[in-house]
């Protein structure tokens, strides 16, 4: 999967393991990436979606500080969780809301078969083991679109690795070192400023 990383990203992954801080920054990521792809929906399914998507993401911020703890680096652990995403928007016919296209989703799965047959996440249960005692809100499908899925924010042929756009626009394969000199400060909901998912 293609995806972005700059200093912003290892101030979060910093910042979600701290009290107090760590709820502000995990709240500002969950309510960042539900604005940002249902912006992908169509206008009319955006606020039906909502709440699924909140409780989704919620969820899996505990799985990308798994994947941290698992010694993953940041952009696959980010990444972990932006593949479990696309499970759940597939398997919700939400093809619109997809970063990769459908016939990718076993080569992402494959790839991160380890950590995600450690946590019981599947396809059809991209949750797994990080599924909300509560559960997550129901949000209608659109399984009609399987069909004939139409992918416009979709980016195939980066299926065999993370591919990272640096903030300078350099694609690198594998992702990059965190700075040294990163501060907690510089994440987002600590002040305000928001990173891209």
């Amino acid at each position: 999967m293609k995806i972005s990383q700059n200093v912003r990203h290892f101030a979060a992954k910093q910042a979600l393991t701290l009290p107090v801080v760590g709820e502000k920054v995990n709240d500002r990521l969950v309510g960042m990436h539900t604005d940002i792809f249902a912006e992908k929906a169509d206008p009319a399914r955006r606020e039906e979606r909502r709440d699924h998507l909140d409780d989704f993401f919620d969820a899996t911020m505990d799985t990308y500080v798994a994947a941290l703890e698992d010694g993953y680096p940041e952009a696959e652990a980010r990444e972990i969780t932006h593949v479990q995403a696309n499970f759940d928007f597939y398997n919700h016919g939400w093809t619109e809301m997809m970063e990769f296209p459908s016939d990718e989703l076993g080569d992402h799965y494959d790839r991160y078969s380890e950590f995600f047959e450690r946590y019981d996440i599947t396809i059809d249960d991209p949750l797994g083991a990080f599924t909300p005692v509560d559960g997550v809100a129901d949000a209608p499908s659109t399984p009609e679109k399987l069909d004939d899925p139409e992918h416009p924010y979709a980016e195939g042929g980066f299926a065999d690795d993370v591919y990272v756009e640096t903030a300078d626009g350099e694609l690198v394969v594998g992702g990059e070192e965190a700075p040294e000199d990163v501060s907690v400060e510089e994440a987002p909901g600590v002040d305000g400023d928001e990173v891209d998912a």
